[in-house]
């Protein structure tokens, strides 16, 4: 951890490039003011540990994200047009101060952070529809032999999205796991459901039904899929679908019992094949009888 002492007030944040110039910039601050102030590097030898901190803040973070999703889907739902349009813009606009000032204290990645942003940013496009130009579809050619980026700490919609990739747009498709704050993306990246990804949450889409949409992939099995992975990541039961607790359950105990990225995917993948096998051929049986 890195701190910076003022006094009697003490102000913490993990310890990063990031976090050490925001610190000394503020010690310049206050000694060119005539205060005194002091950077240390810390680490906490009983109660608490590192892991414990991280979770306090992750926590809080979520629950902000939380909050501006809730304040913009309400937005939505008062309406954007007539006598309620300069209030959803008045409202919109702090909506997206509030997020900026969120994620800069977000040291950690918290997930909700993907689902806000989706939401704000679907408000202001709807808001300035006018001007803003159509999102275009993708070619799945044009995305192979390409490396995809995402978060550390692959979950629902980060696994289902790696499995839509390898299973539709490319076989040997490349993933790379990175801090959600700092990358700083490479020739040849694909970043999704992560901040400013070319795929990412859009409105109250999560980034599974993003990429099946904007790849044009129309396979009937996949859009149960999309109903539970939504369900799940952003827990708003839209669709309430009957296998979804299940699958929650499943991919929690997946993540609990493996750390590494890549084996996530891969045990998240034979999961993601067989529910899809079983929507395939349930659609053929129904079809036929």
């Amino acid at each position: 951890m890195g701190a910076v002492a003022i006094k009697n007030s003490v102000y913490v944040a993990p310890k990063s490039d990031g976090a050490q110039e925001d610190f000394e910039w503020l010690l310049r601050e206050i000694v060119s003011a005539g205060g005194e102030a002091s950077i240390c590097e810390a680490r906490f030898i009983e109660g608490l540990e590192d892991e414990h901190v991280e979770a306090l803040f992750t926590a809080a973070r979520e629950s902000d994200y939380r909050q501006i999703a809730d304040e913009a889907r309400a937005i939505a739902e008062r309406g954007l047009a007539g006598d309620a349009r300069s209030q959803a813009e008045t409202d919109t606009n702090r909506l997206r101060r509030q997020l900026t000032a969120v994620g800069g204290i977000d040291f950690f990645g918290a997930s909700g952070r993907e689902m806000a942003e989706g939401l704000v940013g679907d408000l202001e496009r709807r808001l300035h529809e006018r001007n803003a130009a159509p999102r275009s579809s993708t070619r799945r050619e044009d995305l192979r032999g390409r490396t995809w980026v995402t978060r550390k700490g692959v979950h629902i919609d980060r696994i289902a999205s790696a499995w839509l990739v390898r299973r539709f747009v490319d076989p040997d498709a490349r993933f790379k796991f990175v801090p959600s704050r700092g990358y700083r993306p490479e020739a040849g990246d694909v970043r999704f459901d992560m901040f400013e990804a070319e795929f990412t949450h859009d409105g109250d889409q999560c980034t599974f039904e993003v990429l099946r949409a904007r790849l044009g992939l129309d396979d009937p099995a996949l859009q149960p899929l999309a109903e539970i992975v939504h369900d799940i990541d952003l827990k708003d039961a839209k669709f309430g679908r009957p296998e979804g607790p299940g699958v929650e359950v499943l991919v929690a105990g997946l993540a609990l019992g493996h750390r590494d990225d890549e084996t996530r995917l891969a045990r998240g993948a034979a999961v993601f094949d067989d529910l899809y096998e079983y929507f395939r051929k349930k659609r053929r049986s129904e079809g036929t009888t």
